[in-house]
């Protein structure tokens, strides 16, 4: 049985933490992994959605945001000289940053296992040379760290650590190839290096993102006492309040739309730093009536559900896991054109908006005029069909991902 170690920051509430529970849960069926998570920080809400057979490791047994400034400056410290954890078949870095730098490290060990029944018994014998490293990368690497000196520093020494790794995988194609412009020269030396050891297969490779879609529909119709008002039209987003996301050009948006006599509801479920600069400038439009900062919800979907339409309207995203929960749930879907659009190409059901404010504001001002003549003209497909076409999609991703860990 092949040990596998998915590496993450932690298991809070996010895109990319959710469907790496989903991804081990539904890996770890097939009797052929022994899989753990490793995240630099413990008590991850999301840790509670594992199963049993999936174990967890982690340095620091609280959340980040449990440690004082100076706590954090200090780790941030540590982790330059901390090792990878030993004694796996393969190192999977599930998201950029430290944990991609962190698997990067040659620092692997030949490591002898051992059977927990009999301590004596040997059954498994890895050699350094054997071991694979893999790195998942989920958004577009150009602006996941910003603009600043520090930035291009990171972003400097990252595209000598992706170097270090057997193969990478972007959950789009417009990712891989934002990636690509950055680090050429080094994939470019990787490949050449690879191919003059006989390796096969592409260096580079797209995989969308695996969600347990049938636990989303059971989700969504859970019992929740939801704020969402039934005489509105509603509009929900869930994500995070950072500043990739947008929110605060959404709410001068909202605002401008309240003004000229256009009315909707927005709620937005996710937590984040920006959460009290936010409210402030709800406040200061005059928009606590009409547009609702939730906080985080372990179950969003009953919200996504009974939204009139489901908005992510950022600046970029990487595929957009949120729009798969989205479409699994055949919602509406209002989206700026980021590289998240890969994941609605076959859907129907989609308005896509410049991204700057001026064409949200025209966009959604249409949209919201539009509403009645737009929900009569709805084209949906029956739920047998959707599930069967949904069920042969997310296999189709599970094989790719056993492909490149056996």
């Amino acid at each position: 049985m092949k040990r596998i170690v998915f590496g993450i920051t932690s298991l809070q509430i996010g895109g990319a933490e959710r469907v790496l529970v989903d991804l081990c849960n539904r890996l770890t069926k097939e009797n052929k992994y022994d899989i753990t998570i490793f995240t630099l920080y413990d008590n991850g809400p999301m840790k509670n959605d594992l199963l049993p057979e999936v174990k967890v490791k982690s340095i620091y047994s609280k959340r980040y945001e449990e440690f004082n400034k100076f706590q954090k400056i200090m780790i941030s410290l540590k982790l330059i000289f901390t090792k990878p954890p030993e004694g796996f078949d393969t190192y999977v870095a599930f998201l950029e940053g430290p944990i991609t730098r962190l698997f990067a490290k040659n620092k692997y060990k030949e490591y002898s296992f051992m059977n927990e029944g009999n301590n004596k018994k040997r059954i498994s014998k890895i050699n350094k040379k054997d071991i694979r490293k893999i790195a998942w990368v989920h958004n577009d690497i150009s602006k996941v760290f910003g603009r600043g000196i520090k930035s291009k520093l990171k972003s400097k020494i990252d595209g000598n650590l992706y170097t270090k790794y057997d193969k990478i995988v972007f959950v789009s194609d417009e990712n891989k190839k934002d990636f690509e412009k950055i680090y050429g020269k080094q994939i470019s030396k990787k490949e050449a290096k690879l191919r003059k050891e006989g390796r096969k297969g592409n260096f580079l490779e797209v995989i969308r993102n695996y969600l347990n879609y049938k636990n989303v529909i059971k989700k969504s119709k859970e019992n929740a006492k939801l704020e969402i008002s039934k005489n509105d039209i509603n509009l929900v987003s869930v994500c995070r309040l950072v500043d990739q996301k947008a929110i605060d050009r959404f709410i001068k948006v909202h605002s401008r739309l309240e003004k000229n006599g256009v009315h909707c509801k927005v709620y937005i479920i996710g937590e984040g730093p920006l959460h009290y600069d936010l409210q402030k400038l709800i406040d200061s439009l005059g928009e606590t009536e009409n547009f609702y900062l939730l906080g985080a919800r372990e179950n969003p979907y009953p919200y996504i559900k009974n939204a009139d339409y489901f908005c992510l309207l950022s600046y970029y995203e990487g595929y957009g896991m949120v729009l798969d929960e989205a479409k699994i749930l055949n919602k509406e879907i209002v989206i700026t054109n980021t590289a998240a659009v890969e994941s609605l190409e076959d859907y129907k059901n989609k308005k896509i908006l410049d991204n700057n404010e001026n064409s949200i504001y025209n966009g959604l001002r249409k949209i919201l005029t539009n509403y009645q003549n737009d929900k009569k003209n709805l084209q949906k497909e029956t739920d047998e069909e959707y599930i069967n076409k949904i069920d042969n999609y997310y296999e189709g991703i599970i094989k790719s991902v056993e492909e490149i860990l056996d």
